[in-house]
């Protein structure tokens, strides 16, 4: 009989993602489990982009929308994945998560100082690749962007 395989708790989970400050969109995690994640931001006030994106009217870049909703679709939610595969905790010292896609529409705008939750929903995982479902809401419950994100883990 195999050893059952413990996966990373939220906590183990954040302490892998390689992205860190100033580049690191997640706070914490609030749900995890094998088909889902919900994890939580807010944008810094002063947060460097905010000066020229757009002087006396910032708002969040959408490509750093993108990004944290990759960094907890992909990124954060694969390391959980892997964690459940055998041998997966072992594995991920040696792999790179590297983003590869995304189809994502926008709905709204994210300002300085907003909270937003990134949902993401398993649609594959196999052969250490992921593509999620993503929703990016505001903490008022507003949609601002959803499609699908991919990536997967690669040799170091």
């Amino acid at each position: 009989m195999a050893d059952l395989v413990e996966p990373f708790t939220p906590l183990e989970v954040l302490a892998q993602v390689p992205q860190q400050e100033p580049f690191r969109f997640i706070d914490g995690i609030d749900e995890l489990d094998a088909d889902h994640i919900v994890a939580h931001y807010t944008f810094p006030e002063d947060a460097d982009f905010y000066r020229g994106h757009f002087p006396g009217n910032p708002i969040t870049p959408g490509v750093i929308l993108i990004e944290t909703m990759a960094q907890a679709g992909v990124v954060a939610f694969g390391l959980y994945l892997l964690s459940l595969e055998e041998n997966g905790r072992d594995a991920l010292e040696k792999l790179l998560t590297i983003f590869t896609e995304a189809n994502v529409e926008f709905a709204s705008m994210v300002a300085p100082g907003e909270r937003v939750i990134t949902t993401a929903h398993k649609e594959m995982f196999r052969r250490r690749k992921l593509r999620s479902r993503v929703e990016l809401r505001r903490e008022d419950g507003v949609v601002v962007a959803s499609g699908t994100v991919a990536g997967m883990g690669v040799p170091k």
